[in-house]
């Protein structure tokens, strides 16, 4: 998930991927910062258990309006 630098954007991603997947440890997820650090980049680790669940995350991801790119 790609949107821009701020503790809102890792808040709500995180937020969207518990709600679906729930609670994540900290090592499920790695942040990269763009070089500029305008921008940032979470990886959220999950075991999925349906192609539904990973729609639904991808879904409620695009619609928050913070995420610039979800993969």
């Amino acid at each position: 998930v790609m949107g821009r630098e701020g503790e809102s954007f890792r808040s709500l991603t995180l937020a969207i991927v518990e709600r679906h997947a729930g609670p994540l440890s900290p090592g499920q997820i790695t942040e990269r910062p763009s070089a500029k650090g305008n921008f940032v980049s979470m990886t959220y680790t999950i075991c999925a258990e349906s192609r539904a669940q990973l729609d639904a995350i991808y879904q409620d991801l695009t619609a928050s309006g913070v995420v610039l790119v979800a993969l």
